[in-house]
């Protein structure tokens, strides 16, 4: 059975993985650092040792062929995409074999803007809305059916 994996740490959908993956019988695995410990009446909940990328590295080492994994890190999509498993960003768009090196080249077109000389005064994330957690909800039920009729199909 495949499992969800959510890098949880400052995640605004926890709520909403823990609702849908109920519906779908989903089991959950919520890992953070010990600088965002969680709880939850649903999900295990895995803390590990802070460090930089230490949650994202126990991630992908526990990710399967099958698994859905939620996170925002475009290195931590492609390399699930890379071990079978489906990925989707807490906005709520897919990561694809199709997308994700765009995605991981933007990702370090931006880092080079920030390190620049020049003062770039890039803006941050615009408040989360309503809307938002809608659009995720929708793709993300929208991706547990794809995956569900993928694995029934290949006898899994």
């Amino acid at each position: 059975m495949p499992k969800i994996l959510v890098d949880a740490d400052a995640c605004p959908v926890v709520r909403i993985v823990e609702e849908v993956a109920a519906d779908f019988a989903l089991p959950v695995i919520l890992l953070c650092d010990t600088n965002h410990v969680l709880t939850s009446d649903y999900s295990e909940v895995r803390v590990i040792g802070a460090g930089a990328d230490a949650v994202d590295f126990a991630l992908v080492n526990l990710c399967q062929r099958g698994d859905v994994v939620v996170t925002q890190d475009y290195g931590v999509a492609a390399m699930a995409l890379g071990k079978g498993a489906y990925g989707i960003h807490q906005s709520g768009r897919l990561y694809t074999q199709d997308n994700i090196d765009r995605l991981l080249m933007e990702r370090h077109m931006a880092k080079k803007a920030r390190m620049s000389k020049a003062k770039h005064h890039l803006k941050g994330p615009a408040k989360r809305t309503k809307e938002d957690d809608e659009r995720f909800r929708r793709a993300f039920v929208e991706l547990l059916q794809k995956t569900e009729k993928e694995l029934e199909e290949h006898g899994c």
